[in-house]
Protein backbone atom coordinates (compact mmCIF):
# COMPACT_ATOMS: atom_id res chain seq x y z
CA UNK A 1 0.00 0.00 0.00
CA UNK A 2 1.11 3.58 -0.51
CA UNK A 3 0.60 6.76 -2.48
CA UNK A 4 0.78 6.80 -6.25
CA UNK A 5 4.38 6.88 -7.44
CA UNK A 6 5.85 5.58 -4.19
CA UNK A 7 7.36 2.46 -5.76
CA UNK A 8 4.84 -0.30 -5.07
CA UNK A 9 5.47 -2.17 -8.32
CA UNK A 10 9.23 -1.84 -7.87
CA UNK A 11 8.90 -3.42 -4.42
CA UNK A 12 6.79 -6.24 -5.89
CA UNK A 13 9.39 -6.88 -8.59
CA UNK A 14 12.11 -7.01 -5.95
CA UNK A 15 10.15 -9.55 -3.90
CA UNK A 16 9.77 -11.67 -7.04
CA UNK A 17 13.43 -11.33 -8.07
CA UNK A 18 14.68 -12.44 -4.66
CA UNK A 19 12.29 -15.37 -4.30
CA UNK A 20 12.37 -18.99 -5.36
CA UNK A 21 9.98 -18.00 -8.17
CA UNK A 22 12.42 -15.59 -9.82
CA UNK A 23 13.03 -17.85 -12.83
CA UNK A 24 9.32 -17.76 -13.75
CA UNK A 25 7.27 -14.83 -15.02
CA UNK A 26 6.36 -11.62 -13.22
CA UNK A 27 3.01 -10.54 -14.70
CA UNK A 28 1.87 -6.98 -13.86
CA UNK A 29 -1.82 -6.14 -14.31
CA UNK A 30 -3.43 -2.71 -13.94
CA UNK A 31 -6.87 -3.62 -12.62
CA UNK A 32 -8.28 -0.19 -13.42
CA UNK A 33 -7.36 -0.39 -17.11
CA UNK A 34 -9.38 -3.49 -18.08
CA UNK A 35 -12.99 -3.07 -19.26
CA UNK A 36 -15.33 -4.91 -16.91
CA UNK A 37 -16.81 -7.08 -19.67
CA UNK A 38 -13.32 -8.39 -20.55
CA UNK A 39 -12.02 -8.98 -17.03
CA UNK A 40 -12.91 -12.65 -16.65
CA UNK A 41 -11.40 -13.64 -19.99
CA UNK A 42 -8.29 -11.53 -19.37
CA UNK A 43 -7.70 -13.01 -15.91
CA UNK A 44 -8.61 -16.64 -16.60
CA UNK A 45 -8.38 -17.03 -20.38
CA UNK A 46 -10.99 -18.44 -22.76
CA UNK A 47 -11.75 -21.36 -25.02
CA UNK A 48 -12.15 -21.11 -28.76
CA UNK A 49 -15.75 -20.24 -29.59
CA UNK A 50 -16.57 -18.97 -26.10
CA UNK A 51 -17.78 -15.69 -27.61
CA UNK A 52 -17.72 -13.76 -30.87
CA UNK A 53 -14.12 -13.22 -31.90
CA UNK A 54 -12.71 -16.05 -29.77
CA UNK A 55 -11.17 -17.91 -32.72
CA UNK A 56 -8.52 -19.70 -30.66
CA UNK A 57 -7.79 -20.77 -27.07
CA UNK A 58 -6.11 -18.08 -25.00
CA UNK A 59 -4.33 -18.14 -21.66
CA UNK A 60 -5.19 -15.57 -19.00
CA UNK A 61 -3.05 -13.67 -16.51
CA UNK A 62 -3.15 -16.52 -14.00
CA UNK A 63 -1.84 -19.04 -16.52
CA UNK A 64 0.80 -16.58 -17.79
CA UNK A 65 2.11 -16.18 -14.24
CA UNK A 66 2.22 -19.92 -13.55
CA UNK A 67 5.10 -20.70 -11.21
CA UNK A 68 5.77 -17.00 -10.80
CA UNK A 69 4.12 -13.84 -9.52
CA UNK A 70 0.90 -12.10 -10.53
CA UNK A 71 0.99 -8.42 -9.55
CA UNK A 72 -2.46 -6.82 -9.34
CA UNK A 73 -2.00 -3.05 -9.30
CA UNK A 74 -4.88 -0.90 -8.04
CA UNK A 75 -6.77 -3.96 -6.87
CA UNK A 76 -9.40 -1.70 -5.25
CA UNK A 77 -10.63 -0.85 -8.78
CA UNK A 78 -11.92 -4.38 -9.37
CA UNK A 79 -15.73 -4.44 -9.62
CA UNK A 80 -17.58 -6.58 -7.08
CA UNK A 81 -18.48 -9.42 -9.51
CA UNK A 82 -14.81 -9.83 -10.41
CA UNK A 83 -13.84 -9.73 -6.74
CA UNK A 84 -15.98 -12.84 -6.20
CA UNK A 85 -14.21 -14.68 -9.02
CA UNK A 86 -10.77 -13.60 -7.80
CA UNK A 87 -11.59 -14.78 -4.27
CA UNK A 88 -12.58 -18.22 -5.56
CA UNK A 89 -9.39 -18.49 -7.63
CA UNK A 90 -7.28 -17.62 -4.59
CA UNK A 91 -9.12 -20.01 -2.29
CA UNK A 92 -9.29 -22.98 -4.64
CA UNK A 93 -6.02 -22.29 -6.51
CA UNK A 94 -7.95 -23.16 -9.64
CA UNK A 95 -9.34 -21.13 -12.54
CA UNK A 96 -11.95 -21.84 -15.19
CA UNK A 97 -11.47 -20.41 -18.67
CA UNK A 98 -14.47 -18.68 -20.20
CA UNK A 99 -16.27 -21.32 -22.25
CA UNK A 100 -14.70 -24.26 -20.41
CA UNK A 101 -16.55 -26.83 -18.29
CA UNK A 102 -13.53 -27.76 -16.17
CA UNK A 103 -11.16 -25.97 -13.85
CA UNK A 104 -7.38 -26.09 -14.03
CA UNK A 105 -4.94 -25.75 -11.13
CA UNK A 106 -2.65 -22.73 -10.99
CA UNK A 107 0.44 -22.14 -8.87
CA UNK A 108 0.83 -18.39 -8.55
CA UNK A 109 1.99 -15.94 -5.91
CA UNK A 110 -0.33 -12.93 -5.89
CA UNK A 111 0.89 -9.51 -4.82
CA UNK A 112 -1.62 -6.67 -4.81
CA UNK A 113 -1.12 -2.92 -4.59
CA UNK A 114 -3.41 0.01 -3.95
CA UNK A 115 -3.20 3.69 -3.06
CA UNK A 116 -6.64 3.48 -1.46
CA UNK A 117 -7.58 2.46 2.07
CA UNK A 118 -9.06 -1.01 1.62
CA UNK A 119 -10.50 -1.08 5.14
CA UNK A 120 -12.54 2.01 4.31
CA UNK A 121 -13.61 0.46 1.00
CA UNK A 122 -14.81 -2.61 2.92
CA UNK A 123 -16.81 -0.42 5.30
CA UNK A 124 -18.32 1.43 2.33
CA UNK A 125 -19.37 -1.87 0.75
CA UNK A 126 -17.29 -1.44 -2.40
CA UNK A 127 -14.70 -4.08 -1.52
CA UNK A 128 -15.50 -7.57 -0.24
CA UNK A 129 -14.45 -8.23 3.33
CA UNK A 130 -13.62 -11.88 2.63
CA UNK A 131 -11.34 -10.89 -0.27
CA UNK A 132 -9.71 -8.22 1.88
CA UNK A 133 -8.78 -10.79 4.51
CA UNK A 134 -7.60 -13.22 1.86
CA UNK A 135 -5.28 -10.60 0.36
CA UNK A 136 -4.15 -8.84 3.51
CA UNK A 137 -1.89 -11.61 4.81
CA UNK A 138 1.26 -9.48 4.85
CA UNK A 139 0.90 -5.73 4.31
CA UNK A 140 3.87 -3.62 3.29
CA UNK A 141 3.43 0.13 3.41
CA UNK A 142 5.54 2.12 0.99
CA UNK A 143 6.33 5.48 2.62
CA UNK A 144 5.87 8.68 0.66
CA UNK A 145 9.07 10.33 -0.56
CA UNK A 146 8.55 13.28 1.80
CA UNK A 147 8.75 10.78 4.69
CA UNK A 148 12.19 9.57 3.58
CA UNK A 149 13.94 12.65 2.26
CA UNK A 150 17.29 11.12 3.19
CA UNK A 151 16.80 8.78 0.21
CA UNK A 152 16.57 11.63 -2.32
CA UNK A 153 20.33 12.00 -3.04
CA UNK A 154 20.80 8.28 -3.75
CA UNK A 155 17.56 8.11 -5.77
CA UNK A 156 18.54 11.18 -7.77
CA UNK A 157 21.97 9.75 -8.60
CA UNK A 158 20.45 6.44 -9.71
CA UNK A 159 17.74 8.12 -11.79
CA UNK A 160 20.21 10.44 -13.51
CA UNK A 161 22.34 7.47 -14.58
CA UNK A 162 19.23 5.75 -15.92
CA UNK A 163 18.14 8.90 -17.78
CA UNK A 164 21.49 10.08 -19.13
CA UNK A 165 23.83 7.10 -19.15
CA UNK A 166 27.35 6.77 -17.79
CA UNK A 167 28.11 10.52 -17.69
CA UNK A 168 24.94 12.15 -16.28
CA UNK A 169 24.75 15.82 -15.31
CA UNK A 170 25.57 16.68 -11.70
CA UNK A 171 23.15 18.33 -9.31
CA UNK A 172 24.53 21.54 -7.91
CA UNK A 173 24.43 21.84 -4.09
CA UNK A 174 21.65 24.43 -4.41
CA UNK A 175 19.63 22.16 -6.69
CA UNK A 176 20.00 19.29 -4.25
CA UNK A 177 18.81 21.52 -1.41
CA UNK A 178 15.78 22.50 -3.52
CA UNK A 179 14.95 18.81 -4.03
CA UNK A 180 15.32 18.09 -0.31
CA UNK A 181 12.96 20.94 0.55
CA UNK A 182 10.28 19.97 -1.98
CA UNK A 183 7.34 17.78 -0.74
CA UNK A 184 7.02 15.66 -3.92
CA UNK A 185 3.26 14.97 -3.98
CA UNK A 186 3.93 12.61 -6.91
CA UNK A 187 6.68 10.78 -5.00
CA UNK A 188 9.50 8.98 -6.84
CA UNK A 189 7.64 9.13 -10.15
CA UNK A 190 7.57 12.94 -9.88
CA UNK A 191 11.27 13.02 -8.93
CA UNK A 192 12.09 11.09 -12.09
CA UNK A 193 9.97 13.49 -14.17
CA UNK A 194 11.69 16.52 -12.61
CA UNK A 195 15.16 15.10 -13.29
CA UNK A 196 14.29 14.09 -16.87
CA UNK A 197 13.19 17.66 -17.58
CA UNK A 198 16.26 19.11 -15.84
CA UNK A 199 18.59 16.83 -17.82
CA UNK A 200 17.14 18.21 -21.05
CA UNK A 201 17.32 21.84 -19.93
CA UNK A 202 20.65 22.08 -18.09
CA UNK A 203 23.92 23.33 -19.57
CA UNK A 204 27.59 22.60 -18.78
CA UNK A 205 26.53 19.19 -17.45
CA UNK A 206 25.28 20.73 -14.22
CA UNK A 207 21.71 20.98 -12.98
CA UNK A 208 20.87 24.27 -11.28
CA UNK A 209 17.73 25.08 -9.23
CA UNK A 210 16.10 26.88 -12.19
CA UNK A 211 16.48 23.73 -14.32
CA UNK A 212 14.28 21.78 -11.91
CA UNK A 213 11.15 23.91 -12.49
CA UNK A 214 9.65 22.89 -9.15
CA UNK A 215 6.19 24.22 -8.40
CA UNK A 216 6.50 27.74 -6.90
CA UNK A 217 5.59 27.99 -3.25
CA UNK A 218 6.07 24.26 -2.63
CA UNK A 219 9.79 24.27 -2.00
Amino acid sequence: SGESGSGKELAARLIHARSARSSAAFVPVNCGAIPENLMESEFFGYRKGAFTGADHDREGFFQAASGGTLFLDEVADLPLPMQVKLLRALQEKKVRKVGSVSEESVDVRVICATHQNLRERVEQGSFRQDLYYRLNVIELRMPALRERQEDIPALADSLLVRLAGATPPKLSPAAMQALLAYPFPGNVRELENVLERATALCSDNQILPDDLHLEPGDN
